[in-house]
Parts: structure tokens; sequence; C-alpha cells
């Protein structure tokens, strides 16, 4: 590990700042490849006339292809190096994405638009993986911390997507035109980002990889840890939130808030921005506080929030309560990332074991709000998402840094 304010050997300061870029680029496009669709969840429902439950299923094809992206992401990395990986990956999403509007607006397609969203699941968690170990790797060669900074990227890229669905929604422009357009941009920033990556990094040829049974035998082992399990519970809560949020929240503002379709995607962008907000200055309150009190005081927000939003009542309260949300799933994701890399051997091993966790939880948890939502109403559906984050705040006592574990 590099001495904080040293750089790597192997690079100059222009060539470390031109690869954070593309990597903070490449976090951003993750962002608005997966706020496509939330923003205009409404109108997708209507064009394709679906139920709660149906829309449930076709959005778990994002979940089906993500596990598959993230199995196939290494092999992926080792094959075509992260260049060309993490812009194949892109180029995989943004088509999967221009098949998904599509399918809506001009075809009519449940089976198209779930073929689109499986695309886009796989392009995205294969990325997401890609994107993530290039960053640690930008974080080694530049010598300081880099990966709050990238997540919050991620969010920026949120904010954009569901700003861009908020403007077509309001504008009465059709899903379809707006995905396909939107595809033939996250196609074309990809190339121009991924220039900046280095085809590999020094440590790439110098470090010798350990014999694949090894590396297997390492992950499965991580997932008897119990304190890497608990560190997992605090990523299952915020992470089930954060998804429940991208593919539920503008269906609950207009059918269970009787907002416009608008106003709902507004309100999508409000929780993006809350969110990208939080983790920017996340980081300071990190320093200040610690771990552990950090994401108990955003996950009890986050608790607070879902209650104003679930049980209503004006407009001004409802906004408040998605601002609250998006705070309160903000920092577990990358503080539950920093604790695992931190909790033992092998921090790649058990940083993948706790990031499955989080990336099912993000995924897969939206289907089973919408199964719920079939029987119960949506919002009902929604007090799943407490329960998950009041599971958070209990358990994040796991992210305390091995420093004060040892007091």
């Amino acid at each position: 590990m590099n001495v904080p304010g040293e750089e790597a050997p192997g690079y100059d300061a222009r060539a470390i700042a031109r690869w954070r870029n593309a990597i903070l680029a490449t976090f951003a496009l993750g962002g608005i490849s997966l706020a496509t669709w939330g923003p205009r969840l409404p109108s997708l429902r209507t064009e394709l006339h679906l139920s709660y439950e149906s829309l449930g299923l076709i959005i778990a094809g994002v979940t089906v292809g993500s596990i598959a992206g993230l199995a196939c992401a290494s092999p992926i990395l080792g094959w075509l190096g992260p260049r060309r990986g993490i812009r194949l990956t892109l180029w995989l999403a943004a088509f999967g994405i221009a098949v998904i509007g599509a399918s809506a607006s001009i075809v009519h397609s449940v089976p198209g638009a779930t073929i689109g969203f499986v695309c886009v699941g796989f392009g995205i968690g294969a990325v997401d993986v890609m994107m993530n170990v290039e960053g640690s790797a930008v974080e080694r060669a530049a010598g300081k911390t880099l990966m709050p900074l990238m997540h919050a990227a991620w969010s920026a890229g949120a904010v954009i997507g569901s700003g861009i669905g908020a403007g077509c929604a309001a504008v009465g422009i059709a899903p379809g035109g707006q995905m396909i357009a939107e595809s033939v941009m996250i196609a074309i920033v990809a190339a121009i980002a991924v220039r900046y990556i280095p085809r590999a990094t020094p440590e790439d040829a110098t470090e010798a990889k350990p014999p694949i049974a090894k590396r297997i035998r390492s992950w499965l082992a991580g997932w008897a840890d119990v304190r890497l399990l608990m560190i997992g519970l605090v990523m299952l809560g915020v992470e089930l939130g954060e998804g429940s949020a991208n593919n539920w929240l503008t269906l609950a503002v207009r059918d269970q808030h009787h907002q416009t379709d608008a106003i709902a995607a507004l309100f999508f962008t409000a929780f993006a921005i809350g969110e990208t907000l939080a983790r920017v200055v996340g980081g300071p309150l990190v320093d200040r506080v610690g771990r552990v009190r950090a994401v108990r005081f955003t996950t009890a927000l986050g608790v607070a929030g879902m209650l104003l939003f679930i049980l209503g009542g004006p407009a001004w309260l409802i906004l408040i309560g998605v601002v609250l949300w998006a705070v309160g799933v903000s920092m577990g994701f990358p503080l539950g990332m920093s604790a695992a890399a931190e909790s033992g051997p092998n921090p790649a091993a058990r940083v993948s074991v706790v990031a499955s966790i989080g990336y099912l939880a993000n995924l897969g948890g939206p289907p089973v709000v919408g199964l719920l939502a079939q029987s119960f109403g949506l919002l009902n559906a929604l007090w799943l998402v407490i329960v998950l984050l009041a599971v958070s705040f209990l358990a994040s006592g796991a992210l305390r840094s091995p420093r004060k574990l040892s007091r």
C-alpha cells in the first residue's frame, strides 16, 4: 500500500488524473444506465399493459443478468483487460437500454423488454466489479482515498439519468425515444472515457495470482465469517432500500400518492440528488464520528424518511421523506466495502462476499417488493425496506475498524 500523498511508481500525476477521471466517468455512466428506466416505469407499465407483479418479474431480468455479470466479470477482465472489458460491458448495457425502449414504445413486446433488462443487468453487474477493481488500483497509484468520490459519481450519474427521465416525462417524450437516445450517448462517452484507462497496471505484470482453486476456497471461507456476514447485513438493508427506490419510487408517488408522471419523476430526481450530496459530504462525517455512528445516523434518518413516505400526507412532507430515504441508504455500501477489505486476509475475496450480498439485495429485492405489492399494495410492501434498514442499524457495529476492535 502506498503512503498517503505519494504516487505509485510507474505513473506520473497527469496519467493518474486521466485514469481517475476515466473511472469517475465509468461510475457516472453506470448510474445513468441504472436510472434510465426508473423515472419512466409508470409509462413503461402502461405501454406494456403490466400489473405490479408482472412488472416486478420483468425487472427481475436485471437480477438474472447481474448475477451472470458478477460471475463473468473476473474472466472478462482477465481476457480483455480493463479498457476493453469496461467498454464492452458498458456497450452491452447501452444495447439493453435501447432494447427496453424499443420493446415498450415501438413493438410493445414484453419478451423483448425482458431481454433488454437481462442485457442491462449483465452489463451493469460486470462493469460494477471492473470499475471497483480499477478504482482501488487508482487509489493505490494516487496514494489517497478516492472510492467515496467514485461512488458519488455513480449517484451523480443517477441524478443525470433521472433528470433526463423527468424532463422527458414532463414534455411527453415516449420512453422509447428517450432510452434509445441515452443508449447512444452512453456508448459514445464510454468509448471516449476508456481510452484513458491503462491496458494493465504494473501490479498486473509483477504479481502472480494465486491458483484459481485457492481463490475459490478463500471466497467460500468468507461466507463462514460471522463479522463479514454482519457487514453483509448492513449492505443488505441499504441496498434493498436503494434498489426499491430505483424501481418503485415513481410508481408509488404516482399511483399511491396521486401525483403526475412528471412530479413522480422529479421525486426520483430528488432521491438521486439527496444520495449524491450525502456521499459527497459523507467522508468528513466519517472522519469525525467513525463508520459505525455514521451508518447508524444515516440509517435512522432513512427509517424516519420511509415512515413519512409510506404514511403519506402533503406532497412536501412526502418529498422530505424521499430525501431522508436517500440519505439513509447512501453510506452503507461504500463503508461496508472498506470495512470488508480491512476485516481479514485476502481483501478481494472478502469484498466479493459483501458485494454479492449488496448487489443481490439491490437488484433482487425490488421484484420481491413487486410480489408483495400485488397482494398488499405498494406502500405496504415498502415496510419490508424499513425492517431491513433497522437490521442495518443494529448490525452496523461490524463496520468498526480493526484498530478500534482491538481496544
